[in-house]
C-alpha cells in the first residue's frame, strides 16, 4: 500500500514580554521537535512576542519585523540545519503605516517560500487587531513544500468555511492554523469550556468538509486578561482527532499519511458533487430573500 507518512509537530508555548527569551525558547522546542522526529514544525500565532493585542497603543508597532528579516533569517538557517519545514507566524512591518498579522513558511532546506497574510481581522473585548493589522491582500496561498502542501490561515481565519474551502481547492493537503485564542475573566467555566468546544468543531468540520489534515497550534498561559486555553490539536480527514494538547506549555507530536486525502475524497466526493453552478450570490456581503 502507497503511504506518504509525515510527523507533525505543533509547539504551544508560553509567551513573556522579552521577545529575545521567546525566540530562544521556541528554537530549543523545534530542535528537541527535529530530534523527536518531526518534519513540519508550527508555531502559534505572534510566536516571538507577547499579545499586544489586548489593549491600543501605538509602542507596540515598534514590535513588528520585516520579511525577510532577522527572525526569518534565523529561523532559515535553523530550518536548512535540521532539514525541517518552518511555519512561522509574527508581526510583520511591510511598509510605513502598513503592518500585518503574517506567517512565513520556510522549507526544509532553508528557502524563505513565501508569506501569508492574515485576512480577517476581528475586534473585540481583548483583541484589538484591527487597531494594529492591515487585512491580507495576497489571496489564499498554498506552499508546496518538501513535505506536503500546506495553507497556513490565522486564527479568526478559522471561523470562515470559505478560506478552508479555496485552500483546499488550491491543493492544499494541510491546513494549518496558528492561533491566540482564550477567554476573558467573565467566560470561566460552562462558558469557557463550550467556546473551546466551538473552536474544535469549526476546524474538524473543515478537515471533514474538504478532506484534509488540519493542524491548529494555539498559544497557552495568562497574558493580562486572557486566559489562553491551549488544546493544540491535529484532525484527520475525517474529522478525526488524531492528537491533542492540554493547557499547559507542550510540543504535539502527531504522524499523518497524504495519502489518506485521496481515500476519503474516493469515499466521500464532496468535490465532485459541488454544485458551483449555484454559488454565485456566496459573493455577497448579504443577499434579500425575495
Amino acid at each position: 500500500m502507497n503511504i506518504k507518512k509525515v510527523t507533525l509537530a505543533l509547539i504551544q508555548c508560553r509567551c513573556s514580554s522579552d521577545i529575545t527569551v521567546n525566540m530562544k525558547k521556541t528554537i530549543k522546542k523545534i530542535e528537541q521537535a527535529s530530534n523527536d522526529g518531526a518534519q513540519i514544525i508550527l508555531l502559534q500565532e505572534l510566536f516571538q512576542t507577547p499579545y499586544f493585542c489586548q489593549t491600543v497603543d501605538e509602542k507596540y508597532f515598534d514590535l513588528a519585523q520585516s520579511i525577510p528579516g532577522p527572525v526569518t533569517e534565523e529561523l532559515s538557517k535553523l530550518a536548512k540545519e535540521l532539514e525541517v519545514v518552518v511555519v512561522a507566524p509574527f508581526f510583520e512591518r511591510r511598509a510605513a503605516g502598513i503592518y500585518h498579522n503574517s506567517v512565513c513558511v520556510i522549507d526544509a532546506d532553508g528557502n524563505l517560500m513565501g508569506t501569508y497574510r492574515k485576512h480577517h481581522i476581528p475586534d473585540d473585548p481583548g483583541f484589538h487587531e484591527k487597531y494594529y493589522f492591515t487585512p491580507g491582500d495576497g489571496g489564499y496561498r498554498v506552499f508546496d513544500t518538501k513535505y506536503a502542501k500546506i495553507a497556513p490561515l490565522i486564527c479568526w481565519d478559522q471561523w470562515f468555511p470559505e478560506a478552508a474551502r479555496i485552500a483546499a481547492l488550491k491543493g492544499a493537503e494541510l491546513l494549518v492554523y496558528p492561533t491566540a485564542i482564550g477567554t476573558l475573566p467573565d467566560e470561566k467555566g460552562e462558558i469557557g469550556k463550550s467556546y473551546l468546544d466551538a473552536w474544535q468543531t469549526i476546524q474538524k468540520s473543515h478537515a471533514i468538509a474538504n478532506s484534509c489534515f488540519v493542524a491548529s497550534v494555539n498559544r497557552t498561559g495568562e497574558e493580562g486578561e486572557v486566559n489562553f486555553w491551549g488544546h493544540s490539536f491535529v484532525a484527520s480527514p475525517f474529522g478525526k482527532v488524531l492528537a491533542e494538547a492540554g493547557h499547559d506549555e507542550e510540543t504535539v507530536i502527531a504522524e499523518i499519511d497524504i495519502l489518506e486525502i485521496e481515500n476519503q475524497r474516493r469515499v466521500w466526493p464532496f468535490f465532485r458533487d459541488r454544485r458551483i453552478d449555484t454559488y454565485q450570490p456566496i459573493g455577497n456581503r448579504y443577499i434579500e430573500n425575495d
